[in-house]
């Protein structure tokens, strides 16, 4: 196989992995306006359309499998995107999986009275989504300077995990008939929370990617620009 087109296989799957973000994206996206705006029928086009997510996750796989058999021809570079693309694939996926679950646990809750206004729940769902999307734009663009100022941001959404989680469990204490609509949404801060690990897991890569340098076990690399 020559150097362009090599090149060119390199850029379809930048572009597929560009494709699987931005799915990933959109059903994290529905699956909390579904809760929020409290819409039982976005809820189940999440649930629907994580078929065809999990078959661009399938088609990634095999394609970076093709390209490592060329590793040899190459760039190092270029072997680096694709192992990365091999190693964040599978996270973005689980992004998607973690937003059907939002989905569902929408579809229980919009059966409910609202337990409660929600003001911080979309604020941490806001942020999940903004690293999400910096770091599928990291991945792409291998910018390692992006990758970290994005793993900052995790701070940030834990503090509001905590802070919610602490409100959650009071309504338990206080009202046995809030239980279970609590126990749900529980549920929902901790699939963002994983989302935003997630993100984060994907930035370590870019670091990688980008630098050949592993950050995942040293965590005061990511502050270095």
């Amino acid at each position: 196989m020559d150097a362009f087109a090599l090149d060119a296989r390199v850029q379809g799957l930048r572009d597929k992995v560009l494709l699987l973000g931005g799915q990933a994206e959109d059903s994290l996206s529905r699956a909390i306006g579904a809760l929020v705006r409290r819409n039982s029928a976005l809820a189940e086009q999440v649930i629907r359309d994580d078929d065809a997510i999990d078959l661009v996750e399938s088609e990634l796989d095999e394609d970076c499998a093709s390209l490592l058999i060329k590793a040899a021809h190459l760039s190092p570079s270029d072997l680096r995107f694709v192992i990365g693309v091999l190693r964040t694939t599978p996270m973005i996926e689980r992004i998607a999986d973690h937003a059907v679950n939002i989905a569902r646990h929408a579809l229980r809750l919009n059966d409910e009275p609202e337990l409660k206004p929600y003001i911080a729940l979309p604020r941490m769902a806001a942020l999940a989504q903004e690293m999400l999307s910096d770091a599928l734009d990291a991945l792409t663009q291998s910018d390692a300077a992006k990758a970290r100022q994005t793993i900052r941001r995790d701070d940030e959404v834990d503090l509001l995990y905590r802070r919610i989680f602490a409100e959650l469990t009071a309504f338990m204490t206080k009202d046995s008939a809030a239980v279970l609509r609590a126990a749900e949404l529980l549920f929902v801060i901790k699939h963002l929370e994983r989302i935003a690990d997630y993100a984060t897991n994907i930035c370590e890569q870019v670091v990688y990617l980008a630098e050949g340098r592993a950050i995942k076990h040293t965590p005061d690399a990511w502050q270095r620009d």
